[in-house]
């Protein structure tokens, strides 16, 4: 008998600090016997969502711990960002896969929606499939106020008592748990900084306010562009080149264009493949037929790779797969363009970044190579190397928003100079930018040090071909550090508070001889384990 296959693609109110969602990580993985499929945060919503699949119960209690977690690492009171939430463990929706039906999610949303409430203290509501009540199937209805108006009116509005737990919000807030059909998160980036013509055409396009059916969407500001925000509940009905079009037609009435896309999470093939054919206007196509995979999958018993017989489009790929890595990493050859030009930006804290994140990139390599190695000698080792690499590809992340996080910083402080001298703030707004400018890569310098950790927890006990990797990704990362140290340390040259500027150039140098030690320590036993010394 096939065990139901269940989804789980919590949202949680962090995405700023690697270390939170490295914990969330673990602990999904550390509780049960689930495959993690992907992971993502965003800095400007300041949000990271994960994805994983296993049997009901092993996702049930892997999504508990993950919702135990967030709760103890992420407070409310702190929490700033551009998408809306009412707590920690934001919203954990089950979606069924293989075997599995909608009523049994729904079923699973009201075991851990109880469990949460009772032994963790934390209000929950239950959504959509899981609804107790038709004005909470809507997403949008039950975080109506955000954690802020909701913190209110959990008290006093009967109408917005919990499901389960208190009717009284801690610092982790509260979460909707709910089950519905796959589900595909979608930004569309506007060549225009003006939020308002987002919001705008998020308003034509959305269900809700009188555009497509299946259609959520908000108008956000991120990175600097006009972001449309979707959320496509049915593509089945509302396909997403549907969407993506009417979103060109109303962006012309303002004289803007989309620039490019971003998928959150993991997409269904049929989404993609109906979108190919719209677009290549191909007639009487038939996927199954026509597609050389899907042919694939059929072929006799003989002739099927071993392992492959029970393939299906929904099947998870192994937790190490390539195909489960998120792609976030920039074009390398278009970057070097970009730092190559005239412009004052992306410079060396965007590189030395980048260069960390290769490092990280590296490690979490060498992590996967020995995590899925049929040799019986690294099978102990799997759930730690899995582990590795997991802290590893969100130190990837970590840095590579630094990148874009260093032009903002820059960005400001050229706005502050620019500030006129007669104003009487002026110089409080440039102090002010140049300390946000120091943070960046103060931050760069943490994460480099993560990595130089990481290297050493691998170098020992990794796949004897991926020694190299693990060296090289320890050299670069020291590198990286050394060089985010020099920029903290000009820019702290610039500030007027003194004792500050000391404590940030301080900060700098130890972490950088903390840096050379790990390097050293990492490289000296990569030679010993290839015979060099």
């Amino acid at each position: 008998m096939t065990v139901p296959l269940i989804e789980c693609v919590p949202n949680f109110s962090d995405g700023r600090r690697p270390q939170v969602l490295e914990a969330i990580l673990s602990a999904i993985q550390g509780a049960a016997p689930v495959s993690i499929l992907d992971y993502s945060s965003d800095h400007d919503h300041n949000r990271s969502v994960v994805t994983f699949v296993g049997a009901p119960d092993d996702v049930l209690e892997a999504a508990f711990a993950a919702i135990k977690t967030a709760a103890q690492l992420i407070d409310m009171d702190m929490h700033r960002g551009q998408h809306p939430r009412i707590g920690a463990a934001d919203v954990v929706p089950f979606v069924p896969l293989r075997g599995a039906t909608l009523e049994q999610c729904a079923e699973l949303a009201r075991r851990l929606g109880e469990r949460v409430g009772t032994e963790l203290g934390i209000p929950v509501y239950l959504y959509e499939a899981a609804a107790t009540r038709p004005e909470r199937q809507n997403l949008e209805d039950v975080r109506r106020g955000e954690y802020e108006g909701l913190r209110l009116a959990i008290q006093n509005d009967p109408a917005r008592a919990p499901d389960f737990g208190p009717a009284q919000l801690g610092k982790a807030g509260a979460v909707a748990i709910g089950a519905r059909l796959p589900l595909i998160a979608f930004n569309v980036y506007l060549n225009t900084a003006e939020v308002e013509i987002a919001k705008q055409i998020a308003r034509a396009v959305r269900y809700s306010s009188g555009g497509l059916r299946y259609v959520k969407a908000l108008g956000l500001l991120v990175d600097g562009k006009a972001q449309v925000s979707l959320n496509l509940t049915d593509y089945t009905r509302t396909p997403i080149h549907r969407v993506l079009e009417l979103i060109r037609r109303e962006a012309d009435r303002y004289g803007v264009r989309p620039i490019r896309t971003e998928l959150i999470g993991l997409i269904p093939e049929d989404a993609l493949t109906d979108a190919a054919v719209w677009y290549l206007q191909l007639s009487d196509f038939d996927p199954n037929q026509r597609i050389i995979e899907r042919r694939l999958r059929n072929l006799p018993p003989h002739l099927s790779p071993a392992g492959r017989a029970a393939d299906h489009p929904l099947e998870p790929p192994a937790l190490g797969d390539a195909t489960s890595r998120a792609a976030t990493s920039p074009d390398v050859a278009a970057f070097g363009e970009s730092v190559a030009q005239a412009t004052p930006t992306p410079g060396g804290v965007a590189v030395s970044a980048s260069v960390g994140a290769l490092a990280a990139a590296l490690s979490e390599m060498a992590a996967r190579l020995t995590a899925v190695s049929s040799r019986e000698r690294y099978a102990p080792m799997k759930a730690e190397m899995n582990t590795l690499a997991s802290r590893a590809a969100a130190l990837r992340r970590a840095l590579l928003e630094a990148v874009q996080r260093d032009s903002r910083a820059f960005n400001a402080v050229v706005s502050a100079y620019q500030t006129p001298p007669a104003q009487p703030d002026r110089e409080q707004l440039v102090q002010a930018a140049l300390r946000d400018a120091a943070q960046v890569p103060l931050d760069v310098i943490a994460h480099c040090l993560e990595v130089l950790k990481l290297t050493r927890a691998i170098v020992e006990r990794s796949l004897d071909r991926a020694i190299a990797e693990v060296a090289t990704a320890a050299r670069m990362a020291q590198a990286a550090a050394e060089s985010a140290a020099l920029n903290v340390r000009i820019n702290a040259a610039l500030l007027s508070d003194s004792l500050l500027a000391q404590t940030l150039q301080r900060q700098a140098l130890s972490a950088v001889d903390e840096a050379r030690a790990l390097c050293a320590e990492v490289v000296m036993i990569a030679e010993t384990r290839a015979k060099l010394r």
